[in-house]
């Protein structure tokens, strides 16, 4: 839990910080390349079985994303608002992140304004320098509950 940080610690969590950002504002914004780009090349979304199970590899998580955002012209049709985060540096190469996830519909024809609420529970690898998503899962909580969880350090360190 919260202890001194390092000056390198505090760096790599902000940075950390930014991926989870831009992955929003990608999303949201409906900038494909830009969202695939955030992942490593095996990454794994674990999103269950009512968006389609785990996408597996950089491959099919442009085609299932280009489902999403491609099914409208909109930009900004739901905002991804995340908060609270919680981040772990595993080592030097390895962090975990979790999130809490508020979807929010902009549109006015939507009867309710919020679209689900979760947790996100993020695990970052370092490669060549650069942090990206190498795997994400979502704890749904509301409108339907799925919740696995935080991932216990021996998972993490096998990444």
């Amino acid at each position: 839990m919260p202890g001194t940080m390092t000056m390198e610690e505090l760096l790599e969590k902000e940075t950390i910080k930014e991926l989870r950002i831009a992955y929003s504002h990608c999303f949201d914004g409906r900038d494909l390349d830009g969202l695939v780009d955030l992942f490593t090349d095996d990454a794994v979304c674990e999103f269950g079985p009512e968006f389609g199970g785990d996408w597996v590899g950089k491959e099919q998580i442009r085609t299932n994303f280009s489902g999403y955002l491609n099914s409208d012209d909109t930009l900004y049709t739901v905002l991804h608002a995340v908060t609270n985060p919680w981040i772990r540096l595993i080592n030097e190469s390895t962090a975990n992140g979790r999130w809490y996830l508020q979807d929010i519909y902009t549109s006015a024809e939507q009867s309710q304004p919020v679209g689900l609420l979760g947790i996100y529970d993020d695990v970052y690898k370092k490669m060549d320098g650069v942090w990206k998503i190498h795997r994400t899962r979502i704890d749904f909580l509301w409108p339907n509950r799925h919740f696995t969880g935080t991932r216990d350090l021996q998972e993490l360190e096998s990444y």
